[in-house]
């Protein structure tokens, strides 16, 4: 624990909705919800507006639709987030060495290590400084929380959502965590707050009195001790600039139970083809290739299968988990499929025969032209069969995704359907736009890529921080109580 609160924890408001709302003009101040739009999707994110009908993130999407049926109901732009992320991390590494993303729209940072705090008046004014940054930057806003723990970080950054920024003086974190429940500490998920509720215990405080000894009896020496230690405000985890990624995979759920097992086959293919292009794009390759399949009954079977070498060839992971679907009964129906790469490398295995070899033990030893075959990346693959022209049409203008018409300009997919697309042409900087429709097939109209969502600001933002930020007297734009201090807009 430190004497100062000098670990920043950062997290954007409602990311991927906010991001959505900032480039749409006729979408802000509205319920706005992001996620799989199929039956069986579920929500990503959801702004503030739609909170307020009760939709959450990984809710169904189904039930979301119920709760707020007229929302706008948007698929992700996964490119557009990452864009705004780098943005915001580089803003983050600007202020230190030290910082420990934890997704696209969530980090920590040690600012004592930047040298951009070291007392309770720099942090404050530090993470103002960055929220304004921010703003500015992309438009969108975060909420900062500030201690002397990252498990303390977290929670007050919690706290100041929307928007805010909470900061928790050293020296206050029992008074402060004591009444609050034991589901607040990192480790404790339904399971274990179901057992300690059991047991009597559902506050920080009632695992402090029980004391160590208790919840090691109740859960086991390395999480009961953990957990008594972080009831009492102590955590002395350090904040780790580098995360290694251990693997990379994407997975599809079907709105349709799949049975026919070619379109299996063919949908495994294109996750694999998927999963190769993240697998580059993180500048890694993997030696062991893994396939999920989650059956209509809800039962989910994993295979593995592990090359001799690493590899980022398509069609080695095409072939490796197309080997492994072969094991798998899918009699009844397939509701999700994923593919994966663990194992990671920093370098491609070049020896092609090698994984030749592995790929022929794992199938049956077959003839050595057809093993080598498999192996090399210009083999010729049988097509998909063509996909009705309704699928065509969902995939090609999904709701949301950014076009571009030869006349009209830039807009967004309010919808398609039935051989039509309706698109509404603004921009991130224009006024709520209007409305037109067209044939899916229109020539004038394609596709195109996000625009940005503010205009750069010109010189100040490329030094932030220029000098450390200036210090505040503790009663300018704050409110101080219990040891935590809340300071919003």
């Amino acid at each position: 624990m430190r004497s100062a609160p000098t670990i920043l924890h950062l997290d954007m408001d409602a990311f991927f909705a906010a991001a959505e709302q900032a480039a749409k003009p006729s979408l802000r101040g509205k319920p706005v919800i992001v996620g799989g739009l199929g039956p069986r999707g579920v929500v990503a994110t959801c702004s503030y507006e739609a909170r307020r009908f009760g939709v959450h993130s990984a809710m169904p999407m189904a039930q979301a639709r119920r709760l707020a049926p007229n929302a706008a109901y948007l698929v992700p732009r996964f490119s557009l987030y990452r864009t705004i992320s780098e943005q915001v991390m580089e803003l983050l590494g600007r202020l230190s060495p030290l910082v420990e993303p934890l997704s696209l729209d969530e980090a920590f940072v040690d600012l004592e290590a930047g040298g951009a705090a070291d007392d309770t008046a720099s942090a404050r004014a530090t993470g103002e400084q960055l929220r304004a940054a921010i703003r500015a930057g992309t438009g969108l806003t975060g909420s900062v929380g500030l201690a002397g723990s990252k498990m303390l970080a977290k929670i007050a950054s919690e706290q100041a959502k929307p928007d805010g920024l909470v900061l928790i003086e050293p020296g206050t974190e029992r008074e402060l965590l004591g009444p609050m429940s034991v589901r607040t500490l990192p480790g404790v998920g339904p399971a274990t707050g179901e057992h300690l509720r059991r047991a009597g215990m559902t506050t920080c405080a009632d695992l402090a009195e029980a004391g160590e000894d208790e919840l090691v009896r109740l859960l086991g020496k390395a999480h009961g001790a953990s957990l008594f230690r972080m009831a009492l405000g102590h955590d002395d985890r350090a904040v780790v600039a580098e995360r290694d990624t251990k693997s990379v995979s994407v997975e599809d759920t079907f709105d349709v139970d799949l049975h026919d097992r070619v379109r299996i086959r063919v949908e495994v293919e294109r996750l694999a083809d998927r999963c190769v292009h993240r697998l580059r794009a993180s500048g890694h390759s993997g030696r062991t290739i893994v396939l999920k399949v989650r059956r209509f009954d809800f039962s989910t079977l994993t295979r593995s299968e592990t090359l001799r070498g690493p590899t980022d060839d398509p069609a080695v992971v095409r072939e490796a988990s197309g080997r492994l679907l072969e094991s798998v009964d899918t009699t009844g129906g397939v509701r999700l499929l994923g593919v994966g790469v663990t194992g990671l490398a920093d370098y491609t295995q070049e020896d092609l025969f090698a994984q030749a070899a592995a790929a022929g033990e794992s199938a049956g030893e077959p003839a050595e032209g057809e093993a080598v075959d498999a192996a090399l990346p210009h083999r010729d693959e049988k097509p998909p069969e063509p996909e009705p022209e309704a699928a065509l049409a969902e995939r090609r203008w999904p709701a949301g995704h950014d076009v571009r018409h030869a006349q009209l300009g830039p807009g967004w997919v309010q919808g398609s359907g039935i051989g039509r697309v309706t698109v509404r042409f603004e921009e991130p900087t224009s006024p709520p736009g209007r409305v037109r429709t067209f044939r899916v097939d229109d020539p004038d109209l394609e596709l195109s890529d996000p625009l940005p969502l503010v205009t750069p600001p010109e010189g100040d933002q490329s030094s932030w921080p220029a000098t450390r930020p200036k210090e505040r007297s503790p009663d300018e734009g704050a409110g101080v109580s219990g040891g935590v201090e809340r300071s919003s807009p």
